[in-house]
C-alpha cells in the first residue's frame, strides 16, 4: 500500500519542549472540546507549529484561544490569549501572525502589541463553517485556507480558499471535501495538496492558469479512526503528513511513494508540522494531546534519507 519498490526508512521523532506545568490548565471546559472531544476537559491542545526569523516557534491552544511563543532556549511564553479557537498559524516577514481561528474566520496577531484583529470574518455575509488550517505564498500576496467545520464523509462540503492578501479577493477553490484540513501549494503554485480529514487521505490539486483547480484525485490513502491533518512540502517536493490518530508523520515522494514513516514517542495525537528553517534538514511536530513538540532530522543531507544504490 505505501511504497512501490521499497519499504519506507522508519525512525522516532524525539521530544523537543514539552508545555510546561503551569501553563496546562485544570478542571476547565471548551465548547470546542465538547464538540471535537467529546466534552474532555483538555489542559492544552496545541496546534498550528511555525517558526520566525529568530528561530522562534509559535503554536496554538485551540480550545483555551491561546498562542505561544517557544523560544530556541526552550522556553515557553504566552503570547496572547483572546476570546476564539486559533488552529492553523503562520508568521509573516513583519512578524505578524496569519491565524486560522475555528470560530472567528482569518485573523491577523500583533505579537507584541499582543492584539487580535479579524481579517476575514464571513464570505458574501455568511459565516464559515470553521477555520482549520492555511499557508501562505512566498510572495505573501496569497492566503490559502481550509474551512473544515463538522463535515465529514456524512457532509462532504467542506471547502478551500484562496484570499489575496493585497487584493482582498476570495476564490473558492472546492467546496466538496470531507474535512478540508492541512493545506500546502507548490512553489510556482501549479499544485495544492489538501488533506481530507474524514476521507483519511491527502487530495492533489493542478492549479490552472485561471487560478481554478483541474482532475482533483487522491495523492495517498491512509486508515485509522481520524486521518492526515497538517501538512508540509519540502525542496524536494516530498509531501509531509501528520496523521491525527496513528501517531505518525508519512512521508511521500512527489510521486506518492511512501519513502519514510516518522513514529511520535510522545503520543498518538500527531496533528501538525513545520521545518525550522528553510533548509528543511528539521521537522517540528506538535503531539497535541500531551502538549509535546517533537523534532526529527529529515534533510536530504542525511544517511538515512538517502536512496540506495541500485
Amino acid at each position: 500500500m505505501f511504497f512501490l519498490n521499497q519499504e519506507p526508512q522508519r525512525c522516532d521523532a524525539q521530544v523537543w519542549s514539552t508545555m510546561p506545568d503551569h501553563l496546562r490548565l485544570r478542571n476547565t471546559d471548551s465548547d470546542w472540546a465538547k464538540a471535537n472531544k467529546g466534552g474532555e476537559q483538555l489542559h492544552s491542545f496545541i496546534e498550528g507549529p511555525a517558526m520566525d526569523a529568530q528561530g522562534n516557534l509559535y503554536v496554538t491552544d485551540i480550545p483555551y484561544g491561546r498562542i505561544f511563543r517557544i523560544s530556541a532556549q526552550k522556553e515557553w511564553e504566552l503570547v496572547v490569549q483572546y476570546d476564539g479557537e486559533p488552529n492553523g498559524l503562520k508568521v509573516l516577514r513583519d512578524g505578524s501572525l496569519l491565524i486560522a481561528d475555528y470560530r472567528r474566520g482569518l485573523l491577523r496577531c500583533d505579537p507584541l502589541a499582543k492584539v487580535v484583529e479579524p481579517l476575514l470574518a464571513r464570505r458574501n455575509a455568511q459565516a464559515f463553517k470553521g477555520l482549520n488550517d492555511l499557508y501562505v505564498t512566498r510572495d505573501e500576496s496569497q492566503v490559502y485556507f481550509t474551512d473544515q467545520g463538522q463535515t465529514g464523509l456524512h457532509d462532504p462540503t467542506g471547502a478551500v480558499y484562496r484570499y489575496g492578501l493585497k487584493t482582498g479577493r476570495l476564490d473558492c477553490l472546492m467546496n466538496n471535501v470531507p474535512s478540508p484540513n492541512g493545506i500546502v501549494v507548490d512553489e510556482d503554485r501549479s499544485v495544492l495538496f489538501v488533506a481530507a480529514t474524514r476521507d483519511n487521505a491527502v487530495w492533489r490539486a493542478p492549479l490552472l492558469a485561471d487560478g481554478s483547480v483541474s482532475k482533483a484525485g487522491r495523492f495517498c490513502a491512509l486508515f485509522g479512526t481520524s486521518g492526515p491533518d497538517g501538512l508540509a512540502l519540502d525542496q524536494q517536493g516530498r509531501v509531509y503528513v501528520a496523521h491525527a490518530s496513528l501517531g505518525r508523520v508519512f512521508v511521500f515522494e512527489a510521486n506518492g511513494e511512501c519513502c519514510r514513516i516518522l513514529r511520535s514517542v510522545a503520543g498518538n495525537t500527531v496533528t501538525n508540522l513545520c521545518f525550522a528553517d528553510a533548509r528543511c534538514d528539521t521537522l517540528l511536530v506538535t503531539e497535541s494531546a500531551t502538549g509535546t513538540v517533537l523534532h526529527a532530522a529529515v534533510g536530504a543531507a542525511e544517511d538515512k534519507f538517502q536512496q540506495p544504490e541500485k
